[in-house]
């Protein structure tokens, strides 16, 4: 077994593909290829942080020796409170809905907050306690699909406000853009809500792959 052989088989013991160990690693999913297929060595930089992160020795990468058995307690995956977290966030926002729509209350609003809140606090906790091999990757898709969940209710209760005091009728804090002043400004609330929903999820992507550099 050569090193290619030794670096393809410690990322499948740690069940990760290509794009994670590289993402890593700092470097592209084609360098990590590259090296699995001897097409190319990965400089002596790399090797110590393979090393480090595989928890293993440079002289087993190089040479195939001294690989010691990884006697550290496996901390739950970091994908696994991000997916509940962001559960928990949609969650919220259904049941503030179906609130809003049976009593037509702001306790509505105030339900969903509180929920999301446990949401957003079971993924902070993952971050803390779960493995680190799952985290990039894991935050990233959280925010991606919790901007938009997140997003509506702070923005309908805002537009909410300024459309009652500008028209100056009853206004209240609901889950959804409520239909007030007129179909305009009811369409700008959406149209304000899916705009920076794009921006963030975009910067988000960009800070991605920066990273990755």
């Amino acid at each position: 077994m050569n090193i290619s052989d030794r670096i393809q088989s410690l990322r499948k013991t740690k069940g990760i593909s290509q794009e994670q160990l590289a993402d890593e690693l700092g470097v592209s999913r084609q360098a990590v290829s590259k090296w699995e297929s001897g097409q190319s060595m990965p400089d002596i930089e790399k090797i110590i942080l393979m090393s480090e992160y595989f928890k293993i020795t440079t002289d087993y990468l190089l040479k195939g020796i001294d690989l010691p058995k990884d006697t550290t307690e496996k901390k739950p995956s970091a994908a696994i409170f991000a997916a509940m977290g962001t559960a928990i966030n949609f969650i919220g926002l259904i049941l503030a809905i179906m609130i809003w729509k049976e009593k037509q209350t702001s306790s509505a609003v105030a339900t969903g907050f509180i929920v999301m809140a446990i949401g957003c606090m079971i993924f902070v906790i993952g971050m803390i306690i779960g493995e680190n091999d799952s985290k990039k990757i894991s935050i990233k898709y959280f925010l991606l699909i919790n901007t938009w969940i997140l997003l509506l209710m702070p923005i309908s209760c805002i537009f909410n406000f300024v459309d009652g005091k500008v028209g100056g009728f009853y206004w209240s804090y609901t889950p959804l853009p409520k239909l007030g002043n007129s179909l305009k400004t009811y369409g700008l609330c959406w149209m304000l809500y899916f705009v920076l929903g794009a921006v963030i999820n975009v910067c988000i992507i960009k800070v991605s792959r920066k990273k990755k550099r």
